[in-house]
């Protein structure tokens, strides 16, 4: 048996490793540590592999094992049969993806009853092999010799033969392989209309004629015509060599050159024909079913990363802090929802006020949120994006101006899966006793005060920062973003005396039960003032705690470095760094100055090398330091409230709300985001949107183009909108062909209109 290549090594050579951190990050992971954890604490392990590398080399652990898995299979298999020869062995240890795997098996593979099988039964096997030995007779006079009751006439002898014949070439992993490789380097997504659909199927209209490479298609253009495919407006088909005359495409001629079949003889003829005929009628079909299939795979991957890459940045975004704060849930005829919260995000109060028709109950509701900013303090308005946004933002600065003092700072939040959590099981228990309606504002206001800690109680997909995301995999979906919100919670660290079980819940380690247990706990026993008395929760155990404890911060509590990410295993080593400093450790945390003096190596010991040491003298330095930005907002400009107000030339202030592989789009506060196409986003070209913005920034744009009607509105972030408008223009008859139809970006607010409508394709551009 040849001995397969070690996965470690496989992986080493994928992300960059050697084979040393590779095999000890992978038995950290089988022995249950989390990437967080390994990330952030075990770096002396694993040669300091940072989480990037560690999520890739996990998630590629499990599809090589997933791989060595059926490779064993296989081999068992075939060699139950006796047909496992050297050769063979050799070529199924080599394979390298699942593809390659199962081409090689498919010769050994328990068959139905095929044609080709009951041509075999009836002999025929020996008319393709008297074909095959002597081209030169004509095949018809060798198969009338094969005739019987079965097979009644030469026509069906010879339909026989050749149906062995395409069984055998598709079954031929080393031509399979090479007309694979040729498809992907030529073939074409090709889109039709559905004959008698277009009035039906409008939307899907750019469509109705297209066609791009398979190689180079990007990820929202295939899934919208897959989505067109699925609703049953568009046929899709692989093209390969449209233009090649028949038998003499470049996969015909691979068939027959398999068979050797070059000659003028009757039989070589035959042998051709017969080859050209199994690449149209198996062969292609079978293949572009595997390449569609992995166009989608794709497709699905870049939008999943699109989504991921967003939500990150949304849930990294700068938070306002610990101050009181008023939402407002803006609406018309249902009213606008009023929720204060305290600074720790206790609710205090609750209203409903009726400025808008059919109320119109204006300067009552002033009065009301007056009131409200007076006796509690508050120091934040946050409004959300959706319907009468821009109305209720109005309303509240013209009563700031008229109020006296000091006065609150009023932020536009997204709005987007507000109305999702608030009538979510999780929202009724956490406010039994509140309306469904006045849910929504609260989380409005709290997300403003801690983005992440609140929205992380909203199931990922549904915060709408994705393209197509009920269209992809929903379990490669959710356990993508499940890992972005994991990050992100263990990267900013969690206050376990004030944090909700589903913040808890994404702690390394921690999972939504014991989350539970540690709230729990927490209200029945008062709050945590050591880290080690979350050992006494029930199920907490020292495996847990060793993964949990460095991100679970308690302040004001015994041992001050509890409030820090030093882990509890190195407070030896902290301490020791105190002692060297002959300071009080509450004094010297936070001195850059005496803390820079130390050298790091003197520190290091048999269990913690210098990366750990490193950063404990970091978090010492700045303790319980937050990686988010600080919080800042985007100032709409006065007057500009619908996209009617807009004018060509405006220079606004906005902010982005999504950044998908085409560009980025922008809140300026006209109830339509703008779209900055990625040809606009810098004076040099750029890639990819995301080395330039990211979800949450504050970026300065010029409209260069406004369709009211259409409700477009085209950005630009380069200094020469001039220049801007020309390159539009230029680009205008580039309009991707993708009109995906409603919802495209799945459940998105009412401000966040113009990233669904730049994937129907309304926008102009490479979209």
């Amino acid at each position: 048996m040849i001995k397969l290549r070690p996965l470690a090594f496989v992986i080493a050579q994928e992300i960059g490793a050697t084979l040393a951190q590779v095999t000890s990050a992978v038995t950290l992971l089988d022995e249950g540590a989390t990437v967080p954890f390994i990330a952030r604490y075990r770096k002396e392990v694993t040669g300091g592999l940072d989480d990037t590398q560690l999520r890739n080399l996990a998630e590629r652990l499990v599809y090589l094992r997933e791989l060595e898995g059926r490779r064993v299979a296989i081999l068992g298999v075939i060699s139950e049969q006796g047909k496992l020869t050297d050769a063979l062995e050799a070529a199924i240890a080599g394979a390298v993806t699942k593809a390659e795997l199962e081409d090689l098996y498919l010769p050994y593979k328990v068959k139905r009853r095929s044609k080709a099988l009951i041509a075999r039964e009836n002999g025929l096997g020996s008319l393709l092999d008297a074909v095959l030995a002597n081209r030169e007779v004509d095949p018809v006079v060798l198969a009338a010799g094969f005739i019987t009751e079965a097979v009644p006439d030469v026509k069906a002898a010879l339909d026989g033969a050749r149906d062995i014949l395409a069984e055998g070439l598709a079954e031929n992993a080393d031509l399979l392989g090479r007309l694979r490789a040729h498809l992907k380097q030529v073939g074409r997504i090709a889109s039709r209309m559905v004959e008698g659909k277009a009035a039906e199927g409008a939307k899907f209209s750019d469509y109705f004629a297209h066609s791009e490479p398979w190689s180079s298609a990007p990820s929202h253009r295939v899934l919208a015509m897959l989505r067109g495919q699925n609703e049953g407006f568009l046929s899709l088909d692989l093209e390969v060599d449209p233009d090649a005359a028949k038998g003499e495409s470049p996969c015909e001629r691979s068939c027959g050159a398999v068979l050797q079949a070059s000659g003028r003889g009757k039989g070589d003829v035959w042998l051709r024909e017969a080859a050209s005929w199994a690449w149209r009628i198996k062969l292609r079909t079978s293949l572009t079913l595997d390449l569609m299939g992995e166009v989608r795979e794709r497709a699905e991957t870049g939008a999943i990363q699109v989504f991921a890459r967003n939500l990150k940045d949304l849930l990294l975004a700068a938070p306002a802090g610990g101050k009181a704060t008023m939402g407002l849930d803006p609406g018309i005829r249902t009213g606008v929802k009023v929720a204060v919260v305290d600074a720790t995000g206790k609710v205090v109060a609750t209203e409903v006020v009726y400025p808008f028709q059919p109320k119109n109950e204006l300067r009552a509701a002033q009065v009301t949120l007056a009131k409200l900013v007076a006796k509690h303090g508050v120091k934040l308005i946050s409004i959300g994006n959706g319907t009468a946004s821009r109305e209720t933002e109005k309303m509240v600065a013209d009563m700031l101006a008229v109020l006296p003092g000091e006065k609150p700072v009023k932020v536009i939040v997204s709005e987007a899966g507000a109305s999702i959590y608030s009538a979510s099981a999780l929202a009724a228990k956490e406010f039994p006793d509140l309306d469904v309606s006045l849910r929504g504002a609260v989380s409005i206001a709290r997300r403003l005060q801690d983005p992440l800690a609140e929205l992380v109680k909203i199931e990922p997909k549904a915060i709408g920062v994705g393209q197509y995301q009920h269209d992809v995999d929903q379990v490669r979906l959710n356990r993508s973003l499940g890992v972005v919100v994991e990050d992100a919670v263990n990267a900013v660290g969690v206050d376990v005396n004030t944090a909700s079980a589903p913040l808890l819940a994404r702690v390394s380690g921690v999972g939504p039960g014991l989350a539970e247990a540690i709230v729990a706990h927490r209200d029945a026993n008062g709050p945590f003032k050591s880290r080690r008395d979350l050992l006494k929760v029930a199920r907490l155990g020292p495996k847990v705690f060793e993964q949990a404890a460095g991100f679970l911060r308690i302040t004001g509590g015994k041992e001050p470095l509890d409030a820090s990410s030093v882990h509890p295993e190195a407070y030896d080593v902290a301490r020791k760094i105190v002692a060297a400093c002959g300071r009080d450790i509450r004094s010297l945390m936070g001195d850059q100055v005496a803390l820079g003096r130390l050298d790091p190596k003197v520190f290091v010991n048999d269990k913690f090398g210098l990366p750990t040491v490193r950063d404990i003298l970091t978090e010492l330095e700045k303790p319980g330091r937050d990686p988010r930005p600080e919080f800042k907002t985007a100032t709409f400009a006065d007057g500009i409230n619908e996209i009617k107000d807009l004018k060509v030339g405006m220079l606004l202030e906005g902010t982005v709300t999504n950044v998908a592989a085409f560009g980025a789009f922008v809140d300026i506060g006209v109830h339509q985001d703008g779209l900055v196409h990625v040809s606009q986003l810098a004076d040099k070209f750029v890639k990819d949107p995301h080395e330039v913005v990211k979800a949450g920034d504050v970026v300065k744009v010029r409209v260069v183009e406004v369709d009211a009607m259409r409700k477009r509105i085209a950005l630009t972030m380069k200094k020469d909108s001039g220049e801007a408008r020309e390159q539009l223009r230029e680009r205008a008859p580039e309009v991707p062909k993708g009109r995906p139809g409603p919802n495209a970006a799945g459940p998105v607010s009412s401000g966040s209109g113009a990233f669904a409508d730049a994937l129907r394709g309304k926008f102009p551009g490479k979209g």
